[in-house]
């Protein structure tokens, strides 16, 4: 069977590359008589593995050298609680940014912990705009300022980075992480679950500043606890050895590319390829505003629910699957990650065009 056009929002596509070569290596790995599946996460096989995957995160997305990189468990939703329960140790006070559901989610989880203030929304307009910030909306007194900076539902993204002065930025970046690159030293922490441009399901990332770790609440779970977790080098228990493996593989990926700069510049392209389509077209529409629109996650909406129905099921029986939107919204959304390569974003447009044709 031919492999289709995946565009699902994740867990999404991996490059072709990395799988071919991850079956290369499933039954006996570089020689070692076992699959990385199988092996002890202790071994100095696997070892090799981890520490490589964190080395070349470290080198592909140029995190600063006081920041730790682990490599984590349950999810970015599991951080909606670890975050609070890590930072607020100071004043008990956060500032949050609400964008879309998953930012929602992650202000109402930090209410069980301390005096969450909610510093601006874009849920008047149905999250299709990032607001306007400046360091004067933000509590100089908060243990931290929170935003989701892509947001995978609503298809927007944050285009600038909020000045939060003195009070530390932590961003959940799961569905645009290591897509372009990105300033690490303007954050206190950035946290993503891999399932979109990183590795499949079961691995999160956390990347936080060394000063921020040790002053987690005394009640915070030791599997939360970020400096429990650094001290052991994300290995305080089994960690989720496979997806850290084809984390790996998609880092060298991305440096044989050239790396983020080059990666970056084809990721805009796709975008903008099917943008400018969008912006044209007499049948299909994208609710965003133009400057906030992702680059990662482009949602549009034909003229009625039936067009978009019948969409939907015209593309997956020709090659481009999971393009159906989110539940809570509809319409359709394309997740063009980095793996989606530009062939397929053409494809997709000259899909849709062909659609319009038949249906306008």
């Amino acid at each position: 069977m031919a492999r289709v056009y995946n565009f699902s929002a994740g867990p999404s596509m991996l490059p072709l590359e990395v799988l071919q070569e991850a079956q290369a290596d499933l039954i006996d790995y570089k020689g070692s008589g076992q699959s990385v599946m199988e092996m002890s996460h202790r071994s100095k096989v696997y070892n090799e593995i981890i520490k490589g995957a964190e080395a070349l995160f470290r080198r592909v997305y140029n995190v600063p050298e006081n920041y730790k990189i682990l490599f984590l468990q349950g999810g970015a939703s599991t951080q909606f609680a670890a975050v609070p329960l890590n930072l607020l140790g100071k004043t008990g006070k956060a500032d949050y940014v609400v964008t879309g559901q998953f930012a929602s989610k992650a202000y109402q989880e930090a209410q069980k912990y301390g005096e969450i203030r909610l510093v601006a929304s874009s849920k008047d307009k149905t999250f299709s705009y990032i607001p306007e910030l400046t360091r004067a909306d933000f509590d100089p007194e908060a243990d931290y300022a929170y935003v989701c900076f892509n947001n995978t539902i609503f298809g927007t993204k944050f285009p600038y980075i909020p000045d939060t002065g003195d009070v530390p930025l932590v961003a959940d970046i799961s569905s645009c992480m290591i897509s372009e690159p990105l300033d690490i030293s303007k954050f206190g922490v950035v946290y993503g679950g891999a399932q979109k441009n990183v590795a499949p399901a079961g691995l999160t990332v956390v990347i936080v500043r060394e000063d921020l770790l040790g002053g987690a609440r005394a009640d915070t779970p030791v599997m939360l606890n970020w400096k429990e977790q650094a001290d052991g080098e994300s290995m305080y228990n089994t960690p989720p050895c496979w997806s850290i493996y084809i984390c790996k593989l998609v880092l060298e990926w991305i440096e044989r590319l050239g790396g983020l700069e080059v990666l970056a510049e084809q990721n805009r392209k796709k975008a903008q390829v099917l943008y400018d389509f969008l912006d044209s077209s007499k049948l299909f529409s994208n609710p965003v505003r133009k400057e906030d629109r992702s680059i990662m996650n482009v949602t549009f909406v034909a003229a009625t629910d039936e067009l978009n129905d019948k969409f939907v099921k015209e593309a997956a029986a020709a090659g481009f699957v999971n393009l159906k939107g989110h539940r809570s919204v509809g319409g359709m959304r394309a997740s063009i990650y980095n793996a989606m390569p530009p062939e397929g974003v053409d494809a997709l447009v000259a899909f849709m065009r062909d659609f319009e044709s038949a249906n306008a």
